[in-house]
């Protein structure tokens, strides 16, 4: 039983740059799904950012809400699908406990 304590308190600490590669190719598939996605909404390549003073307000908002939810999607599903396969083959979850989980 303590040797099972330490390894869930090292794991974190060892998961820290899969989390990161994670968050890399998270923000790579995010970007990738919202160019594609912006090309279906508008037809146009380039999406508008803030300071685009060509574009009017609604066309930004609806960019960077379609940018947003897009990036939390993807992430929260790579981020999830890291942290199962950690737990699979490690038989720990990588994150600090949360919601009473053991």
């Amino acid at each position: 039983m303590a040797k099972t304590k330490k390894k869930k308190m090292k794991l974190p600490l060892a998961y820290k740059p899969v989390g990161f590669a994670l968050g890399w190719v998270s923000g790579s598939l995010a970007g990738f799904a919202f160019r594609k996605t912006w090309m279906a909404i508008r037809h146009e390549e380039d999406a508008p950012d803030a300071l685009d003073q060509e574009r009017g307000w609604g066309e930004i908002l609806l960019a960077a809400a379609v940018q947003g939810a897009l990036f939390a999607v993807v992430r929260s599903a790579v981020d999830r699908t890291g942290a199962k396969a950690i737990e699979r083959s490690t038989g720990v979850w990588p994150a600090a406990d949360k919601g009473g989980r053991d």
